[in-house]
């Protein structure tokens, strides 16, 4: 469905300026943004991904990847195509990097009505950029909100500030993939200028009081400079040492397939590193002792939530504190 899209300018020459993220678009006519799902038709920017789902599935929250937030439930998790980034290393680029539109057509009542129907807790805009179909996302996210439901973004982080104004009003959680803490990488394997409009969004996020955990993947050669990545930990500390980090493996796809995958020894070592300074810090993608998967209080080291692999088998707290010492756990349970 082509929808006339929220958030830009009308510009001279039937030109307009997409402000709906951070690469700020000046799109032609007949032309679309980096995204590719937004076009200039005759001097006005339209979404053609309203309700052109690719996927409907459900997932247990801890996929997306959430620890702290409705551990133990599943979540019913939507996407389209598009993106507003470019990386070589996309595990769903099928979908990202689509040179058309296709998917489903869906209204947001049905995938309410579906998400109450599987008993999911929460609905999850994921596997694409979810600020690529953002009109769509709202318009879901208040009916949700409406029939008791929570709203959870996984993504890059680059919306605008404008845009995320409004998510902030409906989204309750937040997984932000915080790709490396330099723009070189972002510039080279992204595709777009910097990753300081991340560090920003996530700022406001915190600010915001929503619920927010960071994901890291680790790629070798690429982003796994030691030094940086303790200034991304110092960074995340510095807001809140209790916001969880998910360290996770590479595995060679899309365009970077002659990359190696991490190894097992990295992602200790850089867990073992991100302890020193947070609370909570997962790794992901490799096998690894049971620790990595579970929560425990970072006062007196009793078990709060104990996983499987991407699941939840036991919670030890029904209140978001330790049961033991009291110590606040950042969870969200209800």
């Amino acid at each position: 469905m082509k929808v006339e899209a929220k958030y830009y300018k009308k510009l001279p020459e039937n030109k307009v300026l997409c402000e709906l993220c951070n690469n700020f678009c000046v799109i032609e006519e007949n032309q679309r943004g980096k995204c590719n799902v937004r076009m200039n038709i005759e001097g006005k920017l339209y979404t053609l991904v309203y309700g052109k789902l690719t996927a409907m599935a459900i997932d247990p929250i801890e996929k997306k990847p959430l620890y702290h937030f409705l551990p133990g439930t599943e979540t019913f998790s939507i996407s389209t195509v598009g993106c507003n980034f470019k990386c070589l290393h996309c595990q769903n680029w099928e979908i990202s990097q689509a040179k058309e539109v296709f998917g489903k057509d869906v209204s947001p009542e049905e995938v309410v009505r579906e998400a109450i129907d599987y008993a999911c807790r929460s609905i999850s805009y994921t596997y694409n950029e979810p600020t690529v179909f953002l009109e769509f996302a709202l318009d879901v996210a208040k009916l949700s909100r409406q029939n008791g439901l929570k709203n959870v973004f996984v993504t890059n982080g680059y919306m605008s500030e404008k845009a995320l104004k409004d998510i902030l009003k409906f989204i309750d959680a937040y997984n932000i993939d915080l790709k490396a803490f330099n723009d070189e990488f972002y510039q080279k394997v992204c595709g777009v200028s910097s990753f300081k409009p991340v560090v920003e969004n996530i700022k406001r996020i915190f600010k915001a009081k929503r619920h927010l955990e960071i994901t890291f993947l680790v790629i070798p050669g690429f982003n796994d400079n030691v030094d940086e990545f303790k200034e991304m930990v110092a960074f995340i500390s510095s807001l809140s040492p209790k916001i969880p980090l998910h360290i996770t493996a590479f595995h060679p796809d899309y365009l970077m397939q002659d990359v190696p995958p991490t190894r097992r020894e990295t992602l200790l070592e850089f867990g073992k590193l991100a302890k020193k300074e947070l609370d909570f810090v997962y790794l992901g993608n490799v096998a690894v002792d049971e620790e990595w998967y579970n929560t425990y209080c970072p006062n007196c080291g009793e078990l709060i939530i104990k996983r499987g692999f991407m699941n939840t088998l036991e919670i030890r707290s029904k209140d978001g504190l330790c049961p033991k010492c009291g110590e606040d756990i950042n969870l969200v349970l209800e």
